[in-house]
This record gives C-alpha cells, structure tokens and sequence, in this order.
C-alpha cells in the first residue's frame, strides 16, 4: 500500500469463510480490516443452506490465521475429518469468530456495499490514482448510506446472490422476474424449514448438477409423507445419463449410490423427467406457473427451484479498473486455469496475489467471487489467496509470492455430481486406476459452492446448465 493511506483501514466485502479468513490474516500483518456484511450476521449465505452437509472434512474447512485468533479464546477445533454441515460451519467455526474481540469490533452487519471506487476519481482518471484512497459506499440500512475511506479492499462477496437464470443464452426467460415469488432459494430445505411451500405442490426442479439431484432426491423423501407432491425434472441435454453417473462402477461410490436412486425414481416415474427442455417463458397464474421451452412444449409447476449455478456480481464494481477473463470472469491470469471447459478434477495450482491482481492497484477479489462462473471453489484455496494478498498488502512480497496448498496426492474432483459439499464423503481409499486418471478419493477435500454443471461444467448442447 502507498504510504499516503497506510493509516486507513482495509475493506473487507463479505463475511464468510473467505472474508472472515481475510480478517484474520490481515490483523496479523499489522493491518486494520473493516468488514462489511450485507446479511445479519456472518456467514449469511451459508445460513441458507445450513442443512446441506459438506463434502469436505473439517480440517480443509477452517483457515490457520482465523484458528490461532479462536484458540485465544478457548475454542476447540472440531474433529478434522468429520464432515460438517453447513449450520455447523456456522456455529462452531463462523459465529464463535465473528465474536471474537478483534473481529467483532471490526465487524458491520446489515451492511450492503453497494459501490467501490477511487476517492474523487472516476475509472476515467488516471492521475495519482495509485495512491489515492478507495471509497467504498455502504447501505447501512434504515435509509443510511455512507461513505467510508480505506486503503485497499478485498472483495470476498461470493456469488450466491447471484444465480444464474433460468432461461437460455445466458439470459432470464421472459416473465422470469415478474415470476420471482414462485422461484425458491437454490438449495431450500424441502424436508425441514421450507416444507411447507413444497410439501403437495407441483414442484419444478431445473439443472442437472449435484444441487438438483439432492433436491430431487429430497424432494422424494418429503412425497413419501405428502404424496400429492410431483417432482417434475428439467433439463437442457438430450439425456440425464451423466446425472445418474456411473452407478456401483463409480469412482466415488457416494456419487455411484445418488445417481443410481436417481435413474430409479425417474424410471419408476415418481420423478417425471423432460430433456431438451430450454426454458423460453414463464407465464404466472394466479394458481401456479407455465413454462415454456423453446421448442413449445409447457410443464404447470407451482414452484420452480433454479440449480442453475451463480455469477459473481459485478456492479458494485463498475468504477474500478478490472481485468477479467473473458469466458469465466474470474481474474485474467486465473481464468484459464480454473476454465471448467478444460478443467474438471484439481488441477488448479496454487495461486495468491499475483495472480489476482487488477489494474487496481490494492484491489483484490478473492473466494467463490474470483472463480467467476467457474462453477468449483476449494474453500482451502480462497484461505491461501487471503494469506497472500494480505502479505502483499503489508509488503511482505516473498511472502505473497511464495504460495502453496497442502492437498492430498490424489487430487480433488470437481465440476460433477458427486464432487461436491452436499454428498456424503467416501471413505474408500482411491485405487490406482483412480489415481492414474487424476482424480479423487475422500474424505479428502471437495469444494464449498454449489456447482450444476457437470463434468467441464460449461453451458453447451450436452451441458444442461
């Protein structure tokens, strides 16, 4: 950071893992973070999809620096290889650090950022605009907004208020919008606190990644007690035969098992599969839903769920100098490496600060939000890129520079329906033909996020997503 603002604090966007994760290694390094939270509390995002258990244990969940700042204070690390839920990455790791006196006072909630720019300077301006200070203007709530001016920020938003549509091209179906109140949260709890918008309605599940096949699954649980239920599946491909995986043949037999019951409930018609359905339209009645596919064809629903995977936000960012890969939107020197078109397993290297740079000097986006629509995150890889970007931002550069990931030999899978937070892990050790082909075995890590494509994850004629 430039001498002239050094005595500012460092904006921290989001309060997540990866954000909290920033926090801490930043308040190490000497440096002031101010963290601002758009939810109520930390780990917001999280909170809506408490329920799902992740695929990765414990001990690739929690960050070292963020650790250390909990062990101050008594707290113990749950058992390294459980595997957690979501609510109990939430009360056991998130809320007992957000509390911590370091953090907490740091910390705003209810706290919407909703611009960042250079002070008194528009992204047209290039004089002194290294060492200018960063404005970054936050929706308090109540009517009050400010302006708050720090040296650097780190922008750990994630992507889940930002999903993709449901239409085709990229594009929301017309009326999608005006459709919004028959549109559930990606990953609701069909069984548990969202049972009552599910349970003897006609329910719409669209995506063919790990998100809607749980979904599906779990909506079959809630039929067996509601059984007015119906479970309608749509998906853009020709077939779901990449959904079901390769049953008892597969590599990871959580993924083999959940698509096997998937092939056996749509077989069985209890799920009513529709392939090659791109949805075109969306027509809201005053009893449900129609939607449409480009082709003519119309399902009713009375609830729609969208796994259709997320897009980072962008806006809040619209005066900063930024350069981003074209395909994925992740940073430039990032992008081909996580492009999900040529990346599949983890095959992702190491990276840090350098390889998230911008134009804009100390401005870094980091977490889910730096993967763009890549639709893989490894939670241990945003805890690496924070340690870095904030040894860079003390000047510590060999530090920074020196980045590393302490991932099992077998490699991690990715972008498919059994790699991912939400499916069991499996404890069998990986043979050597797993080996050979790069992929993995658990409990070793998966990733936090909610893919939907399948493998190499890019939206295509075979990629229903």
């Amino acid at each position: 950071m430039d001498t002239a603002t050094s005595a500012l604090p460092i904006a921290v966007i989001g309060a997540g893992p990866v954000g909290l994760a920033a926090a801490a290694h930043l308040l190490e390094q000497g440096l002031d973070p101010v963290i601002f939270e758009a939810g109520p509390t930390a780990g917001s995002a999280i909170e809506h999809w408490r329920h799902t258990r992740l695929f990765s244990p414990w001990r690739f969940n929690t960050d070292a620096a963020a650790v250390r700042l909990l062990e101050q204070t008594g707290w113990e690390h749950p058992r390294p290889t459980a595997l957690p839920y979501g609510g109990e990455l939430i009360d056991n790791y998130l809320t007992p650090l957000a509390a911590t006196e370091p953090i907490a006072s740091r910390l705003h909630t209810n706290a919407r950022v909703i611009a960042v720019t250079r002070q008194g300077l528009d992204k047209t301006h290039s004089k002194n605009r290294d060492t200018t200070a960063f404005t970054v203007r936050v929706d308090h709530g109540n009517g009050e907004i400010r302006d708050h001016t720090v040296a650097a920020v780190i922008d750990a938003s994630g992507t889940w208020s930002t999903r993709n549509p449901l239409g085709t091209s990229g594009l929301s179906a017309i009326g999608e919008e005006q459709a919004g109140a028959r549109i559930s949260s990606p990953l609701p709890d069909v069984t548990g606190r969202d049972r009552e918008a599910f349970a003897g309605r006609r329910v719409l599940v669209v995506g063919a990644g790990h998100s809607a096949a749980n979904t599906l699954i779990n909506l079959n649980d809630l039929a067996k007690t509601e059984p007015t239920t119906r479970i309608l599946w749509a998906v853009r491909g020709a077939s779901a035969e990449k959904v079901y995986g390769g049953g008892d043949a597969d590599g990871l037999p959580a993924r083999g098992q959940l698509g096997s019951r998937l092939r056996r409930l749509v077989e069985a018609g209890t799920i009513e599969l529709h392939t090659g359905y791109g949805i075109s339209t969306i027509k809201t009645l005053n009893t449900g839903v129609t939607v449409e596919a480009v082709d003519g064809r119309t399902l009713e629903a009375d609830v729609i769920v969208p796994c259709t995977g997320f897009r980072p936000d962008l806006d809040i960012l619209r005066e900063l100098r930024l350069n981003l890969d074209p395909a994925v939107e992740a940073p430039t020197e990032l992008g081909p490496l996580i492009d999900p078109e040529f990346h599949s397993c983890g095959t992702v290297p190491p990276h840090g600060a350098k390889l998230l740079a911008h134009p804009e000097k100390d401005f870094y986006i980091v977490g889910m939000k730096s993967y763009g629509r890549a639709p893989t995150f490894l939670l241990a890889t945003g805890y690496e890129q924070v340690r870095s970007v904030a040894a860079a931002l003390a000047g510590d550069h060999e530090a920074a520079d020196t980045v590393h990931l302490d991932l099992p030999e077998t490699g991690v899978c990715s972008a498919d329906i059994g790699a991912s937070c939400d499916v069991p892990a499996n404890t069998t050790p990986a043979t050597e033909e797993q080996e050979s082909q790069g992929c993995c075995s658990a409990p070793e890590p998966a990733f936090v996020g909610f893919p939907t494509g399948l493998a190499h994850g890019r939206p295509g004629q075979n990629q229903p997503n």
